[in-house]
């Protein structure tokens, strides 16, 4: 969690610099719970692959469920609301706060991690640094794992984004967890058909 990495790509810059605002509403969040959380989804798939379109933001905080009300509390502070009824009740069943920046109408899915791969993906982040913003990001190996979990083609896409534009990254690392992910999931090729998309 040292220095901070700098992304220079204009196009990047554009697509960040219109959802700007809840992004750092949403770093801010993550700052006021010491780091205990990282940026994930479609924006963290633009800055470390392709920039593409995101309508909302995701991201992984390592909390329990007894936090949530501390989170509601601090993320009211910033602009960030609950978006349903019974946002507690929704977080304890399914283990995510649904949020929305109420300012920008931008729509913030918190998950709260626990497995073991999750409490590292945090602790290994990095702060990157695009444009006027300094965002606490997942590595690209963590993010890779991630995506190919979620396993939609829009993931697979980003995969291939990712590993496009970071040509050293840690094969071993993606195996073992995707092979450990793949097994605990009934998903014994998932690791053959990431392989081939890196």
């Amino acid at each position: 969690m040292g220095e901070i990495e700098r992304k220079r790509r204009p196009d990047l810059e554009a697509q960040i610099s219109a959802l700007s605002e809840p992004i750092q509403a949403l770093q801010n969040l993550i700052a006021r719970f010491n780091n205990r959380g990282v940026i994930i989804g479609g924006i963290a798939a633009s800055i470390l692959g392709t920039p593409r379109f995101t309508a909302d933001l995701d991201a992984v905080f390592l909390l329990l469920i007894e936090d949530l009300p501390h989170v509601l509390e601090q993320a009211a502070e910033l602009g960030i609301e609950p978006r349903i009824s019974d946002p507690l009740g929704f977080a304890q069943r399914t283990r995510v706060l649904l949020l929305r920046h109420h300012p920008s109408g931008i729509n913030i899915d918190l998950s709260l991690g626990v497995l073991p791969f999750e409490v590292e993906m945090v602790e290994r982040s990095r702060m990157t640094e695009v444009g006027a913003l300094k965002l606490r990001l997942p590595t690209a190996e963590d993010l890779i794992v991630m995506k190919a979990i979620a396993h939609r083609p829009k993931d697979l896409e980003d995969i291939k984004a990712i590993a496009a534009s970071q040509p050293d990254i840690d094969k071993e690392r993606v195996r073992m967890w995707i092979e450990q992910f793949g097994e605990a999931l009934d998903l014994p090729e998932l690791w053959k058909e990431i392989e081939r998309l890196l």
